[in-house]
């Protein structure tokens, strides 16, 4: 384990390279006048590190790989990209305490929400405890476009068919009644289910309906009886099932 404190000259503009101290658990540069982080893609083992109270700018590519980090302090700084700034935290699956406070981005209406919903494993923002009813929220706020793309998803539309007499009647069922002994016996365990008492009497059924153009007239046949349209003959076939 190595501590290392590079606050104490309190004028560090850049930061030197650190890819040689690979063990680094616990990282202090707070303080300074950083304005941008590019040396810290070799400690992976960072799980502190502080960076208040500095002029960081942007952080953009320089914390994608520091997965294992636990707290990160960015408050006070000039961060204006909320978006581009929370990226940087979508691996860091171990991240629970985070401060984004006195940073510009923190005054976007949706910055605390935003940022609960793409770091889950977050506990405590901003010196603020993460409540199950924020999570439940941003859920609510971000997760929306996604349910909306779901619910395009079907296989076809829900039809309530009521007692299942009606499934036994359908085009689907009535061949099985002289098709063969399995077709029997499924003819069978319908109408036992139908005389069940209760909500086993009704399901939830999927409905199919289109047309059956070869039973339409031809274009001679049209010919010869003008007046006719070719909807008329055209056969529409349902097919329900559970």
């Amino acid at each position: 384990m190595i501590e290392t404190n590079q606050d104490q000259k309190r004028g560090l503009s850049r930061l030197v390279d650190l890819s040689q101290y690979k063990k680094l658990n616990y990282l202090w540069l707070n303080g300074n006048q950083l304005r941008t982080i590019d040396a810290l893609g070799e400690n992976y083992r960072l799980s502190e590190l502080y960076l208040q109270d500095n002029e960081l700018v942007n952080i953009k590519g320089a914390m994608t790989r520091l997965t294992n980090l636990k707290i990160l302090m960015l408050q006070n700084n000039q961060l204006t990209r909320l978006e581009e700034t929370i990226t940087e935290f979508k691996y860091m699956q171990a991240l629970e305490t985070l401060n984004l406070s006195k940073n510009p981005l923190a005054q976007d209406s949706e910055y605390r929400y935003y940022t609960i919903f793409h770091v889950p494993s977050l506990k405590l923002l901003d010196r603020r405890e993460v409540k199950k009813s924020e999570r439940e929220d941003a859920a609510k706020l971000y997760q929306q476009d996604r349910q909306a793309l779901m619910d395009t998803i079907a296989f076809g539309r829900r039809w309530d068919a009521g007692p299942l007499q009606s499934m036994r009647d359908s085009p689907l069922t009535e061949p099985l009644n002289h098709v063969d002994n399995r077709g029997r016996m499924d003819q069978e365990q319908r109408r036992q289910l139908s005389e069940l008492p209760g909500r086993t009497n009704r399901h939830s059924l999927m409905q199919y309906s289109h047309c059956d153009w070869s039973k339409a007239p031809k274009v001679e046949e049209r010919r010869l009886n003008k007046g006719r349209c070719p909807e008329d003959s055209a056969q529409i076939v349902t097919v329900r099932f559970r």
